[in-house]
């Protein structure tokens, strides 16, 4: 996950933010953390498993400091106001100072977000969080005159200035896009109103952030083994994939029933974000919370309905593998509780830090010399927070800032999940690297309809490195049906997902009521539809129907569908770059790097174009599910030709 943080100052189109090769050379991780679901401290953790947050700021003293300094600069930026028609002088000193407190705020609210979690239970550094949020909040407010302004002047007096003025070169696609908004650009005074209220905004996020990561009464249980479990989201996400099927439904059951307790406070506070993406469709004139969501990357609505249509009619690939999967846990009934469990028995190996480095550097190799030895840089320079400890945000992300370096989140429990997660995180880094070094400020943030395809190349990448490795017929079945795994839950489940949204979204634009009780009846028919509950393929108690308060991307507004058409791409460009590289060839992968390094400086449709890929067509995504298939052929020939038992 490349973690998109509020997006403060929207004058720029997508600042990322958020936010064999040289070994790394680490100590062994201590060993409670890798397999162990109880409380741990973060002061226990090796400092060589965490990041270093001493590259933005020596302290929070030094942090506090700087957030002070900047808050009278952002009061200060006020002074271009009305000016930047003056000449290209004045449109340049005024863009470059946009660049500075962005940049400046970037760091700053990248070091209080990261303060904050690792260990979210922690009020002061949830405070410092805030103070960011409402830092960035400010900086929306002071600059919310600069599009209008830009509006007012003829299109033909910012073509002189470009001509003109050298600094404003770095600022030609930024300016060719607020030209693009101009219809749904308010006059300055509304602007300002409305970004005021862009804290306003925030708060369900922050709030469900709160109970999910700190507050929560996560149960426990006692497993077959005996080990008690505390059932926290990194305790659940490695417990259900138990290989103990009682085991599996005990947690499931638990997880999901404390979520249960909370099903009317969710459903609120996801209500109340669903208001704050119709108040933005409706101030700044757009059709649909929908159109409002994909304009900012200027992505064609029509690419999202095609996806939830494709896919769709695509589900009984889906059932093709939930039968397999069922055949191969050798079970009467497959259950939703059976979908992490390992499809082989017999493979049950346990991965160090060290070991998921190695690995992930090594999958890389077809990226070229030069993106591996920078990757493996990064990895032993405190880029990464390896481990999970008691309060710590749970699931994984990268950020960075511009001029510093990326910095990336992990809860890292020693499964193949986990090295894949590693290799995920380390695209969306490499991306940040690749675009802060190619790009200037302006144009070095990028979509996240590109960005999660740095991230499933790399998983790409690591498979296949994986599978020509394989030691034997077991670990090769292991290893494919992880590939099945990726298919499902980032074609299939993101994308039942990203209809889920679109549903609550026109659900409350129609006025509707959405209740936490509404959202998960709504949510339970959806998810029974997709894993085909009534055709008796994949069983979906009634509890489960909670996952959707689960799922914090659903307060980022229509986010989850790029993961799925990131993976369609990314597995278009990783075929290309492995078929090329085996005929000594190199082309793919240049083009694919020179998408990384190109930042946003083009719109995501055509830096994808020139890269290769076509989402406008359905044939990059039934070129997915023909590999999905033919992964599906490969292992029912494992099987057929193993030994009878």
């Amino acid at each position: 996950m490349h973690l998109r943080r509020q997006s403060y100052t929207p004058t720029l189109t997508m600042q990322s933010f958020a936010l064999p090769l040289a070994a790394l050379s680490l100590a062994a991780a201590p060993s409670a953390p890798l397999g162990s679901t109880k409380e741990i401290d973060r002061s226990h953790i090796d400092d060589r498993y965490k990041w270093k947050l001493g590259d933005l700021y020596a302290s929070d003293q030094a942090w506090a400091k700087a957030k002070a300094a900047l808050g009278k600069k952002v009061a200060g930026f006020e002074r271009h106001k009305g000016h930047l028609g003056e000449g290209p002088k004045a449109l340049a000193d005024a863009l470059a100072d946009l660049g500075t407190l962005q940049n400046e705020l970037q760091r700053i609210a990248v070091y209080a977000h990261a303060r904050s979690d690792e260990n979210t239970r922690l009020a002061a550094p949830r405070s410092m969080r805030s103070e960011a949020d409402s830092l960035g909040v400010q900086l929306d407010t002071v600059t919310s005159w600069l599009r209008p302004e830009l509006l007012t002047l003829p299109e033909a007096t910012i073509q002189t200035a470009l001509a003109q003025e050298k600094r404003l070169h770095e600022w030609a696609f930024y300016l060719k896009d607020v030209l693009r908004w101009k219809p749904h650009t308010l006059a300055a005074e509304e602007e300002r109103i409305v970004a005021m209220a862009g804290e306003l905004s925030i708060a369900p996020s922050t709030v469900y952030g709160v109970l999910k990561d700190a507050d929560l009464p996560y149960p426990s249980v006692t497993l077959s083994t005996g080990e008690e479990v505390r059932l926290d989201p990194a305790g659940f996400s490695r417990t259900r994939a138990s290989r103990d099927r009682a085991d599996r439904v005990k947690v499931f059951q638990a997880f999901f029933g404390a979520l249960k307790t909370f099903e009317r406070t969710t459903g609120a506070m996801l209500a109340a974000q669903l208001k704050a993406h119709i108040f933005d469709r409706d101030v700044h004139h757009f059709a649909s919370t929908l159109e409002a969501a994909l304009f900012r990357d200027n992505i064609p609505v029509g690419i999202y309905r095609q996806l939830v249509k494709d896919v769709n009619a695509n589900l009984p690939t889906l059932h093709r593998y939930l039968k397999l999967r069922k055949r191969m846990l050798g079970l009467a009934e497959l259950g939703y509780e059976d979908l992490y469990a390992p499809l082989v028995s017999q493979v049950d190996r346990h991965y160090s830090v060290e070991e998921a480095v190695s690995m992930t550097l090594a999958a890389v190799a077809p990226l070229g010399r030069e993106y591996g030895r920078k990757l493996a840089h990064g990895l032993h320079a405190g880029w990464t927070d390896f481990l999970p400890s008691t309060g710590k945000r749970a699931g994984a992300y990268s950020t960075g800032v511009y001029g510093v370096h990326p910095y990336q989140l992990l809860n890292f429990n020693g499964q193949w999940d986990d090295v894949s997660t590693l290799a995920h995180e380390s695209g969306h880094s490499m991306h940040t690297l690749l675009a802060g070094e190619n790009q200037p400020f302006s144009t070095s943030g990028y979509a996240i309809f590109i960005a999660e395809i740095a991230s499933t190349l790399n998983e790409n990448l690591l498979l296949h490195r994986a599978l020509t490795e394989a030691r034997d017929d077991q670990e090769r079945l292991s290893l494919l049906g992880q590939r099945l795994e990726s298919l499902r839950t980032t074609l299939f489940r993101q994308t039942m997902f990203a209809e889920f949204e679109l549903e609550m979204h026109e659900r409350a634009e129609k006025g509707e009521a959405l209740t936490g009780e509404a959202l998960t009846a709504a949510y339970l028919k959806l998810v029974r539809r997709y894993y085909g509950h009534d055709q008796a393929i994949c069983r979906v108690p009634d509890v489960y129907g909670n996952e959707w308060s689960f799922v914090p991307h659903f307060y980022y507004d229509f986010y989850v569908y790029q993961y799925a058409t990131s993976l369609v791409a990314s597995t278009a460009l990783s075929k290309a770059i492995l078929d090329e590289e085996a005929r000594g060839g190199s082309a793919a992968r240049d083009r694919t790097l020179a998408l990384l390094s190109a930042g946003g400086s083009d719109f995501p449709g055509n830096l994808l174009a020139r890269a290769g890929v076509d989402l406008t067509t359905s044939a990059p995504f039934l070129a997915a599910m023909q590999e999905m298939n033919a992964v599906m052929t490969q292992i029912e020939s494992i099987l057929s030709a193993a030994p009878a038992k």
